[in-house]
């Protein structure tokens, strides 16, 4: 619905003339100036205030709207009716709004060229087929724009989420002790292979005899292990040393890891693989 409404100053309502104010609240605003009460010689032309009731999208909603209320059959339109009470609108809305009229001049061009084609002589067609009917492209497109109009209503109808709902939604804060995945044989067998691969890079041509001590590699991985919370198993090893003390060292965590001085864990599958002291429970 639009509306527009004017005020006519012609009389010359002036301010010294203004009743006294009451209750500081205008009522209407004249060249910007507060009424707070009507004037006695106010005067309002008849065509200050213009009210449209009907809205409409486009020149075939239009149409629509003129076929469907003077019950016309959409497959057989009387062009000359709907032309002229289509006319009769564009008029209004030219008066007004020249760019809104452009879409609408448009369609009654279309449908002053389809009266007149329906004034000539049908074409000579082959025996047996009709001729063309001059309305089949419009009504075609209104068919068309009625289907989905009516299917854009159905989806209006629809509930939709911050229109007519909202999802309730509630935060609720847990602190949760962090699991650890076991760590299964597998894994450990390759975590342990990839430290002898990098061990065999490193090569030694000095030979020597050396007594390694699996208690002495336990007692080093023990210090190691205090003050941190976790050490990565790899950092255990030094593949420096060579493949003897890479042994011994690992040897040294399996005898820690049964007599429960340790453990060993992982956060999750193919995950780093942690050694941290074992905490007996108080």
């Amino acid at each position: 619905m639009v509306a527009s409404a004017a005020l006519d100053n012609s009389e010359g309502v002036t301010t010294a003339e203004m009743p006294t104010v009451v209750d500081q609240v205008a009522v209407a605003r004249l060249y910007g100036e507060p009424l707070f009460t009507l004037p006695n010689d106010l005067y309002i032309p008849p065509d200050a205030l213009e009210v449209f009731l009907e809205a409409f999208e486009g020149p075939l909603d239009l149409l629509l709207y003129l076929i469907r209320r003077q019950n016309f059959n959409i497959l057989d339109i009387p062009m000359a009716g709907l032309t002229r009470q289509y006319m009769s609108y564009v008029d209004e809305i030219r008066q007004r709004n020249l760019e809104l009229a452009a879409e609408y001049l448009l369609m009654a061009a279309m449908l002053i060229e389809i009266k007149s084609r329906m004034l000539l002589p049908p074409k000579h067609v082959a025996q047996g087929q009709e001729a063309e009917d001059p309305r089949a492209e419009l009504v075609r497109r209104l068919l068309e724009y009625e289907q989905i109009k009516l299917a854009a209503a159905r989806l209006n109808a629809l509930p939709q989420f911050g229109r007519d709902f909202l999802v309730a939604q509630a935060y609720i804060e847990q602190s949760l002790q962090p699991r650890f995945v076991d760590v299964n044989v597998s894994e450990l067998q390759e975590a342990w292979a990839a430290i002898l691969q990098r061990a065999k890079l490193v090569q030694h041509h000095k030979i020597s005899r050396e007594e390694l001590s699996v208690r002495e590699h336990m007692s080093q991985v023990l210090k190691r292990l205090q003050g941190h919370r976790f050490v990565e198993f790899e950092d255990l090893f030094n593949p420096a040393k060579g493949a003897p003390v890479l042994v011994v060292t690992f040897i040294a965590l399996l005898e820690l890891a049964k007599e429960t001085l340790i453990e060993i864990t992982q956060a999750e599958a193919f995950a780093p693989i942690y050694v941290r002291l074992a905490y007996a429970p108080s």
